[in-house]
């Protein structure tokens, strides 16, 4: 074993923990996963809880879906859980995967597995194997390589995962460049895994990371998606983002991180767009209050993006970045489209990066009982999220300037509230609906009504709600002015 993934006297304290974990939590799930694995022995196959499953069960946060391997084929499988389980579904099954679910878990039984990459092709080649230990040593780390058989509960660990678990590092069973160049994807997995469990990489997987980061354009957008999602919705998503740029694996799909690392000009100075980024997002996790909110991590980690291409430096040598919230939205729709994220997502993380920048000018007392309906109305069910990214972008030293703007914000979501407490500021609508236009004009549906309607509400914007005479004075008014 290497000195880097050697446990220390203290881990070895850690060791006992993660094994009484381990104890508890196979308790748990031991009458189905037992029952299950004596069927598959009565059928004369074996049964074994596996990768992720153990490495949970190790640290004490086992969920309700289980993973298991066996030598039985799928069909085999099929066979042995009709009748036990509650539901099956075979969605895996080109990869050798059957689920099924009983008493609450649910279960994905994989048959052991030989599957490498060709070095060329964007999808695995599926092969399967024959045994436990050739399944272990073709997994992605050795924290995912360590199995429990069933119904007997013997634990195999053949490439010190239980030790890496430990010392809480993230190491390939084989060489990290096998392991890399069989699936690409586990570069990323990596830096997710680091984010998610707050574990370092391995020294030499680190290199591999590095010197392979161009593989990765081998691997499906839909992939690298999946995994980048949950980098960025892990405990600590800042270490695997400072993985992906150091390795070079961002400038593979998400360049424009990568990008904000802007040349700092010792004559036009300007604060570190990168770093105030990680900022950013750091701020933006700290105000979650349900778990992670991916919309509002990644409308954080884009908010900046249209700086580099919007830098400019002023006759007195102040730099500005002039509407880059409009570039950055637009280049955010862009990348995530490319990473085919769907288009709901999309539109309300650009939403969030366009209007990041809108309450900036609040505090010099500018804003009317409009501007704050207008900035309700564009924020619509994002206005959570937008005060949150406001607030996390607020990441000056100036501790005056950081109370100001803190101030202000306060103030802001108390005029919101306010004007709240007499006006249905979420939902705000013109005080006269599509029938009632067209009745008033006598006019059939058409452009006419579109056009209306959107005048009556630019006046709810402008004025707040009018009676119901006022709405019809106005809108006959409108209707003159037209020739209607």
């Amino acid at each position: 074993m290497s000195e880097a993934s050697a446990p220390h006297a203290a881990d070895r304290r850690e060791l006992t923990a993660a094994q009484r974990n381990a104890v508890a939590e196979l308790l748990r799930v031991s009458p189905v996963a037992d029952e299950l694995g004596r069927r598959f022995a009565r059928a004369g196959h074996e049964l074994h809880l596996v990768g992720g499953s153990v490495r949970d069960a190790l640290l004490g946060r086992l969920g309700d879906d289980l993973d298991f391997c066996t030598d039985a084929h799928p069909d085999e499988t099929l066979r042995i859980v009709r009748g036990w389980a509650e539901s099956i579904w075979e969605t895996g099954r080109e990869f050798g995967t059957i689920g099924c679910q009983r008493d609450g878990l649910r279960l994905e039984i994989t048959t052991f597995r030989a599957e490498s990459y060709d070095q060329v092709s964007r999808n695995p080649v599926v092969e399967y194997g024959t045994d436990l230990a050739e399944d272990l040593r073709r997994r992605d780390f050795t924290i995912n390589a360590m199995a429990v058989s069933l119904p007997e509960h013997r634990f195999t660990d053949p490439h010190g995962g239980l030790d890496d678990l430990a010392a809480k590092v993230i190491r390939t069973p084989g060489t990290p460049a096998e392991s890399f160049g069989d699936d690409p994807l586990r570069m990323l997995r990596a830096a997710r895994f680091a984010a998610q469990l707050r574990f370092a990489v391995h020294p030499d997987a680190y290199a591999a990371m590095t010197r392979m980061a161009g593989d990765l354009d081998r691997i499906t957008a839909e992939r690298i998606r999946e995994e980048f999602t949950k980098l960025l919705c892990g405990a600590d998503p800042i270490t695997g983002l400072r993985l992906l740029v150091d390795t070079g694996l961002a400038e593979r799909f998400l360049p424009e991180l990568t990008g904000l690392k802007l040349e700092i000009d010792e004559h036009a100075q300007h604060k570190d767009v990168y770093e105030h980024t990680l900022t950013v997002v750091s701020n933006a996790v700290s105000y979650e209050t349900e778990g992670p909110d991916f919309v509002l991590r990644m409308a954080a980690l884009m908010h900046d993006v249209g700086k580099p291409a919007t830098k400019a430096v002023g006759s007195d040598g102040r730099v500005s970045f002039h509407h880059h919230e409009v570039v950055g939205a637009r280049l955010t729709k862009a990348r995530m489209k490319a990473l085919r994220y769907p288009k709901e997502t999309t539109a309300k993380v650009t939403a969030l990066v366009a209007l990041h920048l809108r309450f900036y000018g609040y505090g010099r007392g500018e804003w009317t009982d409009s501007a704050v309906r207008r900035y309700v109305a564009d924020a619509g069910d994002l206005l959570p999220r937008l005060h949150k990214l406001t607030r996390s972008d607020c990441t000056t030293r100036n501790r005056r300037k950081a109370a100001q703007l803190a101030a202000d914000y306060d103030a802001l979501e108390e005029r919101i509230a306010r004007i709240a407490a007499d006006e249905d500021l979420a939902r705000v609508r013109p005080d006269l609906d599509g029938n009632a236009i067209m009745e008033l004009l006598g006019v059939p549906p058409g452009p006419v009504v579109g056009q209306a309607w959107k005048h009556l509400k630019e006046l709810r914007l402008e004025r707040g709600p009018l009676d119901r005479d006022e709405a019809e004075a106005e809108l006959l008014r409108w209707a003159r002015d037209r020739g209607l």
